[in-house]
């Protein structure tokens, strides 16, 4: 396959699946009650573990689509028309992230709850393309080597440094922009460390251009992803361990207390290296319509299940309610629901925008009409209370 023409579908599926994962997960996280959350439970404990895989494969195929699609092109530097469009993208990310946490009844009484102001998935990833395109610009004209090197290098500060800075509060600033960095206010995510998957994702994604007409790219590829999953999943630890006893550093004992970075991690490669084993099967339309659509899924999936705008979702009736059967059964018929509707979304896209751009175009041209003739009115009546008021002052000095 090759690569500069078609688009790799196991990546898609790859992010097909961690957003139905996504999905499923927020239902019953929020949705289940807390006497079913044993992890003693082989069921529960597995169920929970591959939940935790889910976000670092977003985050990481995140990165790869992006980076993969802008080196795809033969311009450089800013000629590449691709940078505009990760700009816009990543701004839009940004302002959709924080759109879905306004509250409209409190906007009607003037007030902006905390909820707005923390840090989500999309607010991460809308930044983590910022910061790649800036990693790009900065070493267009420069050496080839030096992109992946400041991509890789990223994610190994990162992650040797989550236990340093993951202590840090950033009172000092904003709490705004806090919150981008420490989840003391309540975030679920952070642009630290979750930006090390993301750029991850980026170098990954130059392999697969570098070595795209290589014959043995997927064998060579499946084999050194699981080689380097099994490593950090099950020998990171006790490396980290082992390197603290050798030099003394403690920075390196901290890490092997709360390795969740790197072994998540592992999951990432095994997770590439499983998709890349059946990608000839991961060609279902459907499959890789849910792969392109998943800004969509994830804004209606948290319209339903957390009401954005009205605060009236799931999540405010069954919160920490519902009986292990039902939420299972629930989270299959929220998948479902909320793909459909995505899906159908995007058939009918075009048309949306078109009834939108005509309702906002009717807007203007009756806001017009109505300044037009209400502006003279409203002068005119102005007037009137002017010489009103002047002829009361007359009266009283009289």
């Amino acid at each position: 396959m090759k690569v500069e023409s078609k688009r790799l579908f196991f990546i898609d599926a790859m992010r097909a699946w961690a957003i139905l994962m996504m999905l499923q997960g927020h239902f019953i996280d929020g949705l289940l009650d807390p006497l079913f959350r044993n992890p003693d439970n082989s069921v529960y404990s597995v169920w929970l573990y591959f939940r935790g895989i889910t976000a670092p494969v977003f985050f990481t195929v995140s990165g790869f689509i992006f980076t993969y699609l802008l080196l795809r092109v033969p311009e450089k530097g800013f000629e590449n028309p691709r940078i505009r469009k990760g700009i816009k993208r990543g701004l839009q990310l940004l302002v959709i992230g924080y759109a879905l946490r306004l509250n409209l009844f409190g906007l009607l009484k003037g007030q902006i709850y905390d909820g707005f102001y923390l840090v989500d998935v999309l607010h991460c990833i809308g930044l983590s393309i910022l910061a790649i395109i800036g990693f790009y610009l900065l070493t267009s004209r420069r050496k080839a080597y030096l992109f992946p090197l400041l991509l890789l290098s990223t994610t190994v500060l990162l992650f040797l440094f989550e236990p340093v800075y993951k202590q840090w509060s950033f009172s000092w600033l904003p709490a705004g922009l806090a919150n981008y960095f420490s989840k003391a206010n309540g975030s679920v995510f952070t642009i630290i460390p979750w930006l090390g998957y993301t750029t991850l994702g980026a170098a990954l994604s130059l392999v697969f251009i570098k070595f795209k007409d290589f014959k043995q790219l997927y064998p060579v590829s499946i084999v050194s992803s699981l080689i380097l999953g099994v490593f950090l999943i099950y020998f990171s630890s006790p490396m980290f361990m082992a390197l603290h006893e050798m030099t003394g550093v403690d920075l390196f004992a901290l890490i092997y207390s709360n390795n969740y970075l790197f072994i998540r991690l592992g999951d990432v490669f095994v997770v590439f290296a499983v998709f890349m084993l059946i990608r000839g099967v991961l060609t279902n339309t459907t499959l890789l319509n849910i792969g392109s659509n998943t800004l969509s899924i994830y804004v209606i999936h948290f319209i339903i299940l957390y009401g954005s705008f009205t605060g009236l979702g799931l999540y405010k009736f069954f919160h920490h309610q519902l009986h292990p059967l039902l939420a299972i059964g629930g989270s299959v018929l929220f998948m479902l629901v909320c793909t459909y509707l995505a899906l159908q979304y995007n058939q009918r896209e075009g048309e949306v925008k078109a009834k939108g751009a005509t309702l906002i175009a009717n807007g203007k041209m009756q806001l017009s009409l109505f300044s037009k003739k209400a502006i003279p009115v409203i002068k005119e009546q102005l007037v009137r209370v002017k010489l009103s008021f002047l002829r009361f002052l007359a009266t009283s000095k009289n």
